[in-house]
């Protein structure tokens, strides 16, 4: 069973029974508290929900109480489909899908103006109480109509002929072989545990945080000034470079190292290791603890951190390898040291689940490379490619990286030669990726997640080959360019539906576990927050949750997964 929802302004809406084909199964019922229906019928039919942007709708049912199992979400839906179908960054909303299907001029996507992945994520947060900066605790409204759809057309209708469409347009899909239907779901349901995971929030102490900022860079100074630290170091970068400088100028900065006799060409942290003189040291300090100022200062706790909790806005899908990104607060770029500031709660532990290697296992997997499986069956791949490299790790690791992001200059060029001789199947499988891309044609994941096709920009570029000089060799950066982006999208992208899917079987396993909850998520990582006693019962949650995404994505290989798990009261402490 189905059921479709227009949330109103207000808290009301309107709910239409489907049948399991997205046929309607009765009339459609106008009624007066959405959340309360919602948290009834899932109770009682644990139905798949229809809706045109759980970014828009599901917030205010999670506000009030109501968390469902499973959706149908139109907009992201049609993203992935729109670019399996060669119309990739068309406009995804429920208007622009019924405007396709009528033959209607298409709009724009209404909250940013333009069809760019993560559209219609940018201010939800703020409307129903729990986003960063600026968003005011308000009752659970829903958003006002930004579905595109033109005066006069009922949503309800629109919502189920959209939705009869994409599930024909899916079958169609899955009968040439492709598993994008699994990626609409799994999208889907990772749609509904961002949101889950911005209205709990990561546990994080204000107090923790404020302390260790005090302690990296001292006391927290008056608006517009630096800490001390910072002051300090910038200080001595004066004294040392013998000339007035201000280190948050890079042209300043760069005047004053080449002064100092330094043969720099930026002032860029890898570069400036490079070199041996008092003032580097001083520099990179002064670097790192501004970035940590900046970034995850005390402006950022006072945005982003509300009663306790973390809460970024998560936008699912938001990069094109389909890695999730985020709307503010940087929650996936939150350092090291940082990270001690995020405590679990009195009697609560974090569960933190890290899978290892990832990106060459996929490879492995979707290779089909025989040898390549056997070498990820155990627990550290690179350890078991050492062999080849006469027992050196570290010269397996740049071998199979080099191979995945096309990487021939150096070493990497004679260590692939290995690769390819022992592991033809997988180096053959990223080349043919790197050659279609080169030729201006799309990969694409394991489940069918599509890369952007070529621009005409590119292809004009890549058409002046037959010109000067100059001309053929910007046609062969501009091929080379594309092909290591292909090379590289069918591995990290196939990651990302991996990950993705062992996120939202997790959260599935979760709910037989009292108290579990999922708080925070990034890349290949996850973070649930539990009672202590629950702990074990969370770890082995995630380890099934691992096997069964494999299971899912490759059928019977032998390439292995592995999770790194620790139970820990703090998230610094997990690594």
């Amino acid at each position: 069973m189905r059921v479709a929802v227009v949330a109103e302004w207000g808290e009301g809406g309107r709910l239409r029974p489907l049948f399991d084909d997205g046929s309607p199964a009765g009339e459609a019922e106008q009624v007066p508290d959405l959340a309360a229906e919602v948290a009834r019928r899932e109770v009682a039919e644990a139905p798949r929900w229809v809706w045109a942007s759980t970014a828009q709708v599901y917030p205010a049912l999670v506000a009030a109480g109501a968390r469902v199992a499973r959706c149908h979400d139109v907009t992201l839906t049609e993203a992935l489909l729109s670019g399996f179908e060669g119309r990739w960054g068309e406009p995804r909303s429920l208007g622009a899908a019924w405007a396709r299907l009528r033959g209607l001029p298409v709009p724009a996507d209404a909250s940013t103006g333009t069809a760019s992945a993560g559209a219609g994520h940018g201010a939800r947060h703020g409307a129903t109480g729990h986003g960063g900066a600026g968003g005011d605790t308000q009752s659970a409204l829903f958003p006002t109509d930004d579905s595109g759809l033109p005066e006069g057309a009922d949503p309800l209708d629109a919502l189920l002929a959209v939705h009869e469409r994409q599930r024909e347009r899916l079958r169609a899909v899955a009968a040439d072989g492709h598993g994008l239907w699994l990626l609409a779901a799994a999208e889907s349901a990772g749609a509904l545990t961002a949101e889950e995971m911005s209205h709990d929030g990561l546990p994080w102490s204000p107090r923790a945080h404020d302390e260790l900022l005090t302690e990296l860079l001292g006391p927290r100074p008056p608006a517009g000034t630096r800490p001390r630290r910072l002051q300090d170091l910038a200080d001595r970068i004066e004294q040392a470079a013998g000339t007035p400088v201000n280190p948050d100028s890079p042209v300043q900065l760069l005047r004053a190292l080449r002064t100092a006799g330094l043969p720099v060409t930026s002032t860029r942290s890898w570069e400036l290791r490079g070199h041996d003189h008092p003032l580097i040291p001083l520099v990179l300090e002064y670097k790192e603890l501004a970035r940590l100022w900046g970034a995850h200062g005390w402006t950022w706790l006072d945005a982003w951190v509300r009663d306790g909790r973390f809460r970024p806005g998560y936008v699912v899908g938001g990069v094109v390898s389909g890695r999730w990104a985020t709307n503010g607060g940087g929650a996936l770029q939150i350092p090291k040291m940082i990270r001690r500031a995020a405590v679990a709660d009195p009697g609560m532990r974090f569960v933190v689940a890290d899978a290892a290697q990832v990106e060459p296992r996929i490879l492995a997997a979707i290779s089909g490379d025989v040898g390549l499986a056997e070498a990820a069956a155990g627990g550290d791949l690179y350890a078991g490619l050492a062999p080849l490299f006469g027992g050196d790790r570290a010269r397996a690791k740049i071998a199979l990286l080099a191979a995945m992001y096309g990487q021939t200059s150096g070493d990497a060029a004679q260590l692939l030669v290995t690769l390819r001789t022992r592991f033809p199947a997988a180096i053959g499988y990223v080349d043919a990726a790197a050659q279609a891309g080169e030729d201006g044609r799309i990969v694409r994941s394991v489940l069918g997640r599509t890369c952007p096709p070529a621009s005409a920009g590119w292809r004009e570029t890549v058409s002046g080959g037959a010109g000067g000089a100059e001309e053929v060799q910007a046609a062969g950066r501009a091929a080379r360019d594309r092909g290591r982006f292909t090379r590289n999208f069918v591995i990290q992208a196939s990651a990302a539906d991996w990950a993705e899917i062992l996120l939202v079987i997790l959260r599935r396993r979760l709910t037989g576990i009292d108290g579990a909850r999922l708080v925070f998520f990034q890349h290949d990582e996850v973070v649930v927050h539990c009672p202590a006693e629950r702990a074990e019962e969370v770890s082995a949650a995630a380890d099934a949750a691992a096997a069964e995404a494999r299971r899912l994505l490759f059928g019977d290989t032998s390439v292995r997964f592995p999770l790194t798990t620790a139970v820990v009261e703090s998230y610094g402490d997990a690594k």
